[in-house]
């Protein structure tokens, strides 16, 4: 089992930027991906951004492209998403999940058996 805990949520104005976090525990040799994804209320989970832990790749989502950055630092074996420009549109939960996957997957939350509770970002406008 791989235990992953989300922080760093919380309010801020559009424009203004947050850097989640997303500390991961348990047997987390067994995966080889992070992804960061977000649910906003009455709406369906989406995928936000993902790194393969040890090539660097990563993806975005066209909605956050060029505003957001997933970084790894394989010592802390810690994600982090850098949100810079935010939008009152980003307001969701969003959450950290972990897998062993492959680039072809590793953007699809289906990939992904390990999931964190969540984290609240709030952009108000």
């Amino acid at each position: 089992q791989v235990q992953l805990v989300e922080s760093g949520g919380g309010l801020v104005q559009a424009g203004g930027s947050l850097r989640l976090s997303c500390a991961a525990s348990g047997r987390t040799s067994s995966t080889n991906a992070r992804g960061w994804f977000r649910q906003a209320p009455g709406k369906e989970r989406e995928f936000v951004a993902a790194i393969l832990w040890n090539s660097g790749n990563t993806a975005y989502a066209d909605s956050v492209k060029g505003r957001v950055t997933i970084s790894r630092d394989n010592a802390e074996n810690t994600v982090y998403l850098q949100m810079n420009s935010l939008k009152p549109e980003d307001t969701a939960v969003y959450y950290c999940a972990a897998a062993l996957t492959n680039s072809y997957r590793f953007t699809l939350s289906g990939s992904y058996p390990y999931w964190g509770q969540g984290t609240q970002v709030t952009v108000s406008s």
